[in-house]
């Protein structure tokens, strides 16, 4: 495991989507692997920028994203979908059959679910995997449990979680309570992974994800096991750590 430390939250995510950049440069057909929430919306914004300054292309790139609330259409603003959207696809080149999101809708999940790993599959497996945690150590939606989830699965989301979510929502009661999420062995799966985390309310559950025991009541600790991740944190968000 890897772990870079930078001044702030800009430099974090300057970092991150140069690596993408990168990869993508390297491999222009790339299976990339994306988060939402607050953490990655400046490394999308910096990746939008080298695609205007013509310094990385999207037009062969597959994404799959890592969740979508479960019971909220693709037009709902507070989708995932629509997340990724307005803060990345309408602003590149990457072709809109290329975009893979869960659906939200499903009346048959175990199908979706597993129509979602097979197309992973095809794809030949994510490349790179974009990871944030949350305060309770969950990596997409998976929340602190007794066990690993291996696949792609719903999910009913920790009170803490809804609670965290909820300020981007009307009311606390307007949050979905469920989740499609990518699994444990999904994640894992890939072939490079960057956690990306920022400011002081991060520190303590980085602290337990790379420094602790591997634990399914802190799902993140699992990236313990991996060959290649890369942990790129703020200065705050590393404070609990003994690295510089």
């Amino acid at each position: 495991m890897r772990i870079i430390v930078v001044d702030n939250y800009e430099k974090m995510s300057e970092k991150a989507a140069k690596m993408i950049a990168s990869q993508v440069i390297l491999k222009p057909d790339s299976i990339l692997g994306l988060a939402t929430g607050d953490t990655p919306l400046g490394m999308y914004k910096e990746l939008i920028e080298l695609y205007k300054k013509d310094e990385v292309d999207f037009n062969e790139v597959k994404t799959f994203n890592l969740d979508e609330y479960y019971g909220l259409n693709r037009e709902n603003p507070q989708s995932y979908f629509s997340y990724m959207i307005n803060n990345l696809f309408n602003h590149i080149n990457i072709n809109k059959e290329n975009i893979n999101v869960p659906s939200g809708m499903a009346k048959d999940i175990s199908t979706v679910c597993l129509e979602y790993e097979n197309k992973i599959r095809e794809a030949g497996g994510i490349d790179m995997q974009i990871l944030g945690i949350g305060g309770n150590g969950h990596i997409g939606f998976n929340e602190p449990s007794v066990s690993f989830e291996v696949a792609t699965h719903l999910v009913n989301l920790d009170e803490q979680t809804i609670e965290a979510n909820s300020r981007f929502f009307d009311s606390i009661e307007d949050v979905p309570v469920k989740a499609i999420s990518m699994g444990i062995k999904t994640i894992m799966s890939s072939k490079k992974i960057i956690l990306l985390a920022s400011g002081k309310n991060k520190a303590e559950i980085i602290e337990k994800a790379i420094k602790g025991k591997i634990n399914p009541n802190v799902p993140a600790s699992i990236l313990q096991l991996h060959n290649d991740v890369t942990v790129i944190l703020d200065k705050e968000a590393a404070s609990y750590l003994n690295v510089t």
